[in-house]
């Protein structure tokens, strides 16, 4: 019977483990809603903010701003977004493999999430700051970090400003994204639906008056873009975090009883021949 022992003690062992798995399951599920609803909610809004920014810049003549210096890229800063745990499948692996293709010579780093921050450290990258941010990230938090990035590009500390994080598609799709962030131009590192073509911009010739100057309504709508823009990609990195985290544990906890399933069948075909072996030797033994 010590076989049917053993496999008590993993049946036990297992059960237990599926029941933390369908709680973090349960719990992942929960913070998921609110944080899907935030990152769709946002979308309209970073659409409409990007429109306004491409046709003003490229309606104002002669306009020129130190955010949109395109320089030679002698330093770059990347932006790394992640989780602040683990347990959420191919998640980080996926975007750290993302940020391990930038030269760590000319690279720095800022990171969001402590799983970003540990990818840092142990590939012995320069980490110029680490921010937190929590399970509904908040404006502020956002704006830190983009204040940070903004300094370092008009200071000339880093030449280019890449944003690495994970855009949330659906719950079972998340993308690792590297997202141009300064100098500000147009967006190639994330699909905008609803943003009209460089060219169809550059083709329009309406005529647009500012008060009280281009200048400064495009210096405000420029740092503006950057505080949303960064918002958005914070909303985008909890939502796919807690998804991609919920889908893992589904599949733990359904992977877990299925193998208690084949275990408890092992284990009752186990019992039922030790029985039949038991009987076979009491028959034998009035035979006799």
């Amino acid at each position: 019977m010590a076989g049917t022992r053993e496999l008590r003690r993993r049946i036990r062992s297992i059960r237990s483990t599926a029941q933390i798995t369908k709680a973090m399951q349960m719990v992942a599920a929960s913070k998921m809603r609110k944080a899907q609803e935030a990152a769709i909610s946002v979308r309209p809004f970073i659409r409409m903010i990007y429109r306004i920014q491409r046709r003003a810049v490229t309606r104002v003549t002669d306009f020129s701003h130190p955010l949109l210096d395109v320089r030679p890229v002698k330093k770059r800063l990347v932006i790394l977004i992640a989780s602040d745990k683990g347990l959420c499948g191919a998640l980080n692996s996926n975007l750290f493999r993302l940020a391990g293709r930038y030269d760590h010579r000319s690279t720095v780093f800022i990171t969001a999430g402590r799983k970003a921050a540990q990818f840092v450290a142990r590939t012995r990258r320069e980490l110029v700051a680490d921010f937190p941010y929590g399970d509904t990230p908040r404006f502020t938090e956002a704006r830190a970090i983009a204040a940070m990035a903004r300094d370092l590009f008009l200071k000339g500390e880093v030449d280019e400003v890449v944003l690495l994080a994970t855009r949330f598609i659906n719950t079972l799709t998340q993308q690792a994204m590297a997202l141009e962030y300064l100098p500000i131009g147009e967006i190639k590192g994330i699909r905008m639906p609803e943003a009209d073509p460089e060219e169809v911009l550059a083709a329009d010739t309406t005529e647009f008056r500012f008060e009280p100057s281009p200048e400064h309504i495009l210096s405000y709508l420029l740092g503006h873009y950057l505080n949303v823009l960064l918002y958005t990609v914070l909303l985008n990195a909890k939502a796919s975090e807690q998804s991609a985290r919920m889908v893992s544990m589904k599949s733990a906890t359904d992977n877990a009883n299925s193998m208690i399933k084949d275990l408890t069948l092992h284990y009752n075909k186990l019992r039922q021949g030790a029985i039949t072996q038991e009987l076979l030797e009491i028959a034998g033994g009035q035979a006799n």
